[in-house]
Parts: structure tokens; C-alpha cells; sequence
């Protein structure tokens, strides 16, 4: 019997994690292996081990998720990639490329909103510095894979004006995000109210004022059910101790299912969240920092869940070295891009 093979398939969140796993599930002729998110240089390395990535998806404390998902699901791991050469690598974030996967077939896999193009994003890109540094609003600039497997024409749109290649991209859909009326079956006990779901902006360096955010969040409220979800990365007792202290009749939720909350909600408020795009797919009213028009016409299509089939495939494109088409497959998956963009709003889009 010939060797199967061989994929290594990246994890980070729990949202990327469950991503990869998903699409594993269509690759069952291949020999797939897991790995947690890892750092690879020097630099990187030494940061590691002073613990000062833990609060990123190279930190100890997704790795050591990733390692009990696996462990859960019956999932092969192999750490960093060590035991095999694979001749394919999925992953979802390409702000680090790591040595060991350099020069071999890659499919990246949008893993949900990108961040904002702030001033870091500018000096990332035209000093060529590491992209890490201006986190995933250079998602996709490596140009290090054969395909990006994108949520939308809007996004693909977006990467391309970045400097993504065209020819790579490809509109999928992606994992967690194609399905967004599933959620409505659910057993939250609340419904009717506003959810107000913060951010881990300030664990990761970067300047929240939270007393406006939960202000803001009594105002559109206005009376009616305040429900916050708190984001899993953040210091869960600094944030109740805030919202105890200027929404002290909000109800606070640390853990849970989001997409649930979501489903049940009537106005949804975010700052930076991929959620947001549940919340537009679901028909809610939303409030974001970004322009609520434009993730409209970003948002991930909706397809009923055969995102994680579609990049599948476009995987065993690229693994097999078959002719790659990357607009034929876009129109296969999600449509006529004119079809789609014209709509106004690509979440509700089904194929």
C-alpha cells in the first residue's frame, strides 16, 4: 500500500483550531497531522520562553488548547512540524512563515475579520517590517502560498488592494462563519436584549477606553436588557469590576456560547470582532468601529456550511498539482462576483 500524503494543518484560537479541524474532515485520503502555532526564530524564541507571547496564538497558553483539543477529537499531533516532510500546509495566519514550511505548497484560510490599517500597518509594509508587528491587517501579504482561501468578494477585494495576488484568492467561505442560521437553535435563557461584546484590545497592547465602550453600550441600550460577553482573552476581573461599576444592572457573561447570544440578540455592538458578521448575516442591528456598509459587503457568504468542503478541495488542487483556476472556483463556490456585490450585502448571499 502507498503512503498516504502528508498534510500538517496549523492551529492557533479556537476559532483557527476549529477551522482546520473542519476542513480535515474532507481530506480523509490524506495522512493529516496538527500543530499548535509556533515560533520559529531566534528572536521569537527567546519572547517565547519569557512567556511574553501568551497572550498570542504562539504563547503556551493557546498551544497548550490546541494540544487538549487534539487530544479531545483524536487528532494527530506533531508540534512545529518536526516529524514529517508534508507536501501540503494549511494554515490560518501567514503573519509568520516558519522555516520549516518555507518553499512548500501552503494554502492560507482567512480566519475571520482582519484588523484595522493603522500606522503600524504602514510602516510593516514599506519598511518590510515582520508583519506580526501590525498584527492581521497584513493578512496575506506573505504571498508565501499557492491559494488564499478568502470569506468574500468584499475581502477578497480588500487583500488584493493590500497586495495580495489576484490570481491566488480564491472566495470559499470559511469554517464558524458560513452557517450563520444554525445559531438560532439554542438554549441561551436570554432573548430580546443587547449584547455588547468586548475586546481583548488592551492584553494585547493596544489602547481601549472600556468606561466609553460600556457608556456607550447603556446609551443604545436605553433601557432595554444589557447583556456583556466578555472576550476569552481578556482579564475577566478588571473587566466585571468596570461594568459593575458603570452598568452595574448588566448581566455578565465570562464564558458561553457567542454565537448563541448573538442569535438571540436584537442589537449587537462590537469593536473589532469577527462576531459582527454573525450579527449581519442574522439580520441584526449592529454597531461597530468599522463601517457597518463596507462589513456588509465583506461579510463571509453564507453557504449552509460547505466552506470547510470548498477549501478542502482547493487543497487537493494544490497537493495534486492539478490545474489551478482560482476565479473559476470563486464562481463555483460563491457565484457571480457582480451577482454578489451588487446584492449590498454578501452575508445574507447564499450560493
Amino acid at each position: 500500500m502507498l503512503n498516504k500524503k502528508k498534510i500538517l494543518l496549523i492551529c492557533g484560537s479556537n476559532n483557527q483550531t476549529t477551522m482546520m479541524h473542519k476542513i480535515s474532515s474532507f481530506l480523509g485520503d490524506y495522512d493529516c497531522y496538527f500543530s499548535p502555532y509556533y515560533a520559529d526564530t531566534f528572536f521569537l524564541k527567546e519572547l517565547y520562553k519569557a512567556g511574553y507571547l501568551d497572550f498570542t496564538v504562539m504563547g503556551r497558553n493557546y498551544q497548550q488548547k490546541v494540544f487538549e483539543y487534539a487530544a479531545n477529537n483524536n487528532l494527530k499531533l506533531d508540534f512545529e512540524g518536526r516529524k514529517h516532510n508534508y507536501d501540503l500546509v494549511i494554515t490560518c495566519s501567514d503573519l509568520v512563515i516558519q522555516k520549516n514550511i518555507r518553499g512548500k505548497r501552503i494554502v492560507l484560510v482567512q480566519e475571520g475579520m482582519t484588523d484595522p490599517e493603522n500606522f503600524m500597518y504602514y510602516l510593516v509594509k514599506y519598511l518590510n517590517l515582520p508583519r506580526y508587528l501590525a498584527s492581521t491587517s497584513t493578512t496575506g501579504l506573505s504571498n508565501a502560498y499557492r491559494a488564499f482561501c478568502v470569506a468574500s468578494y468584499g475581502y477578497r477585494d480588500l487583500f488584493q488592494e493590500k497586495g495580495s495576488d489576484h490570481n491566488k484568492m480564491v472566495v470559499s467561505g470559511i469554517p464558524n462563519f458560513d452557517n450563520a442560521a444554525q445559531y438560532f437553535n439554542n438554549d441561551f435563557p436570554h432573548k430580546n436584549f443587547v449584547l455588547a461584546a468586548t475586546s481583548d484590545a488592551r492584553e494585547t497592547y493596544k489602547y481601549e477606553n472600556r468606561k466609553k465602550f460600556i457608556l456607550n453600550a447603556l446609551r443604545i441600550a436605553d433601557g432595554r436588557k444589557l447583556i456583556f460577553k466578555l472576550h476569552p482573552n481578556e482579564k475577566t476581573g478588571r473587566a466585571v469590576r468596570e461594568i459593575e461599576k458603570y452598568a452595574p444592572q448588566a448581566f455578565v457573561y465570562a464564558s458561553g456560547n457567542t454565537n448563541h447570544m448573538v442569535a438571540n440578540c436584537d442589537v449587537l455592538i462590537t469593536k473589532y470582532s469577527s462576531v459582527v458578521f454573525l450579527g449581519l448575516a442574522l439580520g441584526k442591528e449592529v454597531h461597530s468601529d468599522f463601517d457597518v456598509e463596507k462589513l456588509k459587503k465583506m461579510s463571509p457568504i453564507q453557504n449552509n456550511g460547505k466552506s470547510a468542503e470548498n477549501i478542502a478541495e482547493v487543497c487537493k488542487i494544490i497537493i495534486e498539482d492539478k490545474p489551478f483556476n482560482a476565479e473559476q472556483l470563486s464562481l463555483n463556490f460563491a457565484g457571480s462576483y457582480y451577482e454578489v456585490i451588487e446584492s449590498g450585502y454578501v452575508g445574507a448571499f447564499t450560493s
